[in-house]
């Protein structure tokens, strides 16, 4: 057996852990993870059992070659020098692919081509006096180059081509959701789990059969590779066949012992075409005794006779506005038919369009970012609540309540302390439609921390750093108590309540990572969704003191010129774009906070080509901007001695320059809302002659926020 093999294994993007899964079971070690796909080392068995096994990976390529490159004679040397009669003969046809990122080297895939071509011609024509063809419809072999930047890889395609290709799709629809994504789909949905517990499985939007099939090989152990032979390694000279055979020989077992636990599966649509072509597709595949399928319209969707389980559906989701208003009644009946008929069952819903996700009217479980080919999509998973399990969750909650009582007079006290608040604030936020909201900040001198409550999922406990002169010892026991007190009050699982301590900051060390854990969550505010990290970071990726900042920048847009400065994760800018700014422009000089922002603006459809981004030390950025602005929003850290900055900024010291370029850049009649979080910052209008300066600062103040009047300043500025 030959060891020791280097691989990669490529997949859609954003399903790649789950393919680590799979890798890791087909005996893959020593992986790591890009974007859309894995790096590992196996042996020829872990190559044939990923791919009869793989239900997420796209391609599998063997290693043969990596060298660096400066020009196109670099390809052609490397390639030449490379021993290809190892791998084949020269009477095998060959198909060479190539993928260019970032480089400099050569600017077309087919030149690079050529260029391999060439090379291994030329080289079996001198060594045997013949030469491989090429083949691009049925090669015996088919290679890729990778160039990135100035490293080429030479790779032999051991699946010949893409493994979401099964072989059991005989039809196919208007733009069909390929096998492995569906795959991805039902992974992420907990189909496996549903399954093996004997809950059913329904696709209302059924199209040509291809969720419903892959939800019965993966029900049933049915290998993906199974239907279609793989020719890809049948010329490869290191292939040894017998391998592939067993592993073949085993899938076959376990498939004729899976079958027999494959759970009720349905699927139905209101195009008959459609319901024809899944039905021939389902044959192919061999399961017409394991799924039915029938003509209905998803308004008469009634599923009583079924065990609850799983319905997932990729319904349209259009491109041009009017299709999607048209859609939204679509949606809308998503929600609320799930709500009627689907007691008990989990749903998932892929959507390419955030509008048409929220039209559904159900708050996610879960959100997960899935490709339906070039369309990025959201898959929102929600779980409809049984009247027994609402009864149970309800016991549940109240039994977690009643065994986290405090266990002292401290945690006791500070639990009094969080009923006062959240008696007001509760009410509050159910009629203001707010899901996120402070409910502690030091509201007792002891007890120095602040505590926001998201999404009435999670806690985020913020203890400020306390003086030097207090014993560690009372530090850590108060420390307890404030979260003995906290989850006796709102009890949640340990890994939903995020501690961290602030400390003095020193320029824009709040954003710098403290863990690397990368789980971004969403939360939802005025209509609008954003991503927020609680463990990586000091500060989450949304001030919540800004709420009703946000909201005046949103009713001031419309038709605007809108430019966020030092703007972070991009939230204001969300906010001006639903507000219906002409355009926006986003400054910051972190790339991981702009990336933050354009996510936060894809997550609410905000994705044309008005909507600019630019990593830029704001000071500097400010002296060279020719551009006028209607709207501009400013929030400036206290302090910051970024090594990207030419010098140090401090808010008070600095105020002055920064105000006079700022209001620079405003167009006549322009506004500017200027806001710090320095406590002692002091300004002074009267160095403005030119300026109207009007302190909104109480009025920016939200509720939540109320008993700390001074969690920021807040002025609206014009020019005279």
């Amino acid at each position: 057996m030959v060891n020791n093999l280097q691989f990669y294994a490529a997949s859609p993007r954003n399903l790649t852990d789950l393919m680590a899964k799979e890798v890791s079971s087909c005996g893959g070690t020593n992986l790591t993870e890009t974007t859309t796909g894995i790096y590992f080392t196996g042996t020829m068995e872990t190559a044939c059992r990923f791919l009869v096994w793989s239900r997420v990976g796209s391609r599998l390529f063997l290693q043969l070659k990596t060298f660096d490159i400066e020009t196109p004679e670099d390809i052609y040397n490397g390639v030449y020098a490379y021993p290809w009669d190892w791998e084949f003969s020269p009477s095998a046809a060959i198909t060479i692919g190539t993928d260019l990122i970032k480089t400099d080297v050569v600017n077309h895939q087919n030149f690079a081509s050529q260029k391999v071509k060439d090379a291994i011609v030329d080289q079996f024509r001198e060594k045997f006096g013949e030469r491989p063809q090429i083949d691009n419809k049925n090669p015996d072999i088919t290679l890729h180059l990778l160039i990135k930047e100035s490293t080429a890889v030479l790779g032999m395609d051991l699946g010949g081509e893409s493994l979401h290709q099964r072989g059991y799709r005989t039809v196919s629809g208007p733009a069909p959701l390929k096998e492995n994504s569906a795959a991805g789909i039902l992974l992420r949905s907990g189909w496996p789990e549903i399954a093996e517990k004997g809950g059913s499985f329904i696709d209302p939007f059924c199209g040509t059969g291809t969720l419903l099939i892959e939800a019965a090989m993966i029900a049933g152990d049915v290998a993906p590779g199974l239907l279609k032979r793989r020719k890809g390694m049948d010329a490869w000279k290191r292939f040894t066949p017998e391998i592939m055979e067993n592993v073949l020989k085993e899938a076959e077992g376990r498939r004729a012992a899976g079958k027999r636990r494959i759970p009720k599966i349905y699927g139905f649509d209101k195009d008959r075409n459609a319901v024809t072509s899944a039905l021939k597709n389902i044959s192919s595949a061999g399961f017409d005794r394991y799924i039915h399928v029938e003509k209905r319209e998803f308004r008469d969707l009634s599923v009583s006779f079924l065990p609850p389980g799983l319905m997932v559906s990729n319904p349209p989701y259009g491109e041009r506005l009017d299709e999607i208003e048209a859609l939204m009644p679509l949606y809308k009946s998503i929600g609320a038919v799930s709500s009627k008929e689907l007691h008990g069952w989990k749903i998932a819903v892929l959507s390419g369009n955030i509008k048409l996700s929220k039209a559904i009217g159900l708050k996610p479980d879960k959100v997960n970012t899935i490709f339906n080919g070039p369309i990025e999509c959201s898959l929102g998973v929600f779980r409809i609540y049984s009247d027994k399990e609402k009864s149970d969750l309800k016991e549940t909650i109240s039994k977690k309540i009643s065994e986290r009582a405090p266990s002292s007079p401290g945690a006791e006290m500070f639990a009094n302390r969080l009923r006062k608040n959240l008696k007001g604030l509760k009410k509050w936020a159910v009629k203001s439609d707010v899901t996120s909201y402070r409910i502690y900040d030091a509201d007792m001198s002891e007890y120095s921390a602040a505590i926001d409550y998201y999404e009435g999922k999670w806690l985020n406990l913020q203890e400020y750093a306390p003086p030097k002169e207090i014993p560690l010892d009372k530090v850590k026991r108060h420390r307890e108590e404030m979260i003995d007190g906290l989850l006796s009050v709102i009890p949640v699982y340990k890994q939903d309540l995020f501690i961290k301590i602030r400390k003095r900051q020193a320029g824009k060390s709040q954003y710098n990572k403290i863990s690397a854990v990368n789980d971004k969550k969403i939360i939802h505010e005025n209509g609008h969704s954003f991503y927020i990290n609680l463990s990586d970071y000091l500060d989450t990726g949304i001030f919540l003191d800004h709420r009703e900042t946000r909201k005046l920048i949103e009713s001031m847009s419309a038709g605007k010129r809108f430019l966020n400065l030092f703007a972070y994760t991009g939230t204001a800018t969300v906010y001006a774009a639903a507000g219906g700014a002409a355009g926006t422009t986003t400054v910051d000089m972190s790339s991981t906070y702009l990336e933050w922002a354009k996510d936060n603006m894809k997550l609410n459809g905000f994705t044309k080509d008005n909507h600019r981004f630019v990593k830029a030390d704001v000071l500097t950025w400010l002296q060279r901007e020719k551009k006028g602005y209607d709207l501009i929003f400013l929030d400036p850290p206290t302090f910051s001695n970024s090594k990207n900055m030419d010098k140090t900024f401090d808010i008070q010291r600095d105020y002055p320059d920064l105000l006079h370029w700022t209001t620079g850049l405003l167009n006549s009649g322009g506004k500017l809302i200027f806001s710090t979080n320095f406590r002692k910052f002091k300004l002074n209008s009267t160095i403005f002659p030119e300026l109207e300066i009007h302190d909104i600062s109480e009025e920016t103040i939200p509720v939540d926020f109320s008993r700390n009047k001074k969690i920021h300043y807040c002025w609206e500025i014009r020019r005279k």
